[in-house]
């Protein structure tokens, strides 16, 4: 069950998920990423025979705490790269080498949910900023355009000005009258 204060998109995302079983084949080549060998048969028709099919995922690891051999539970989860689609549920058996007990442990999905939600808040958070910025520069532009219009409008109407009182001078100056 998500949490009560869960939004509708974790409610909807958040579903059991089948849990597929298989064997760390790589671990600590890629950061947070191992290699899984689940094992499939394949029916053909031709034959009327299963064939063993074995398939690898890669699979989200947040807290770099799989090795190989391991015996792992993995579930389809988000996307979290190009190919990596499933996400660590548990350790079912370690391989050999470090115990369970001294490696990082595996978030629990609420966790996972939980700091997927934390990002996704900050990133609308700053998208939102983000707007009311771009719409801040928007009306500056806006009121700095309309100030260097009206400034042009005052040059042009000064210069106007200027233009008639100076025809005025000069005409009054050649009819040989006062200004």
């Amino acid at each position: 069950m998500p949490p009560p204060s869960a939004t509708k998109t974790v409610q909807k995302t958040y579903q059991t998920f089948r849990e597929i079983h298989g064997v760390v084949v790589s671990a600590g080549l890629i950061d947070k990423t191992v290699k899984v060998l689940v094992g499939g048969q394949r029916w053909n028709k031709f034959i009327k025979k299963h064939f063993n099919e074995p398939k690898t995922h890669l699979v989200h690891d947040p807290c770099n705490s799989l090795r190989q051999g391991d015996v792992v539970a993995i579930t389809p989860g988000w996307r979290t790269s190009k190919t990596k689609r499933h996400v660590v549920k548990h350790i079912i058996a370690p391989g050999s080498g470090t115990a369970i007990g001294d490696r990082p442990p595996i978030p629990t999905w609420e966790e996972l949910h939980a700091e997927a939600e934390a990002k996704r808040s900050e990133k609308l958070d700053r998208r939102a900023l983000k707007l009311a910025v771009a719409k801040a520069e928007t009306k500056y532009e806006m009121v700095r355009r309309n100030a260097v219009a009206i400034g042009k409008q005052l040059a042009q109407q000064t210069r106007i000005i200027q233009e008639r009182a100076a025809a005025r001078l000069a005409r009054a100056q050649k009819e040989g009258g006062e200004v």
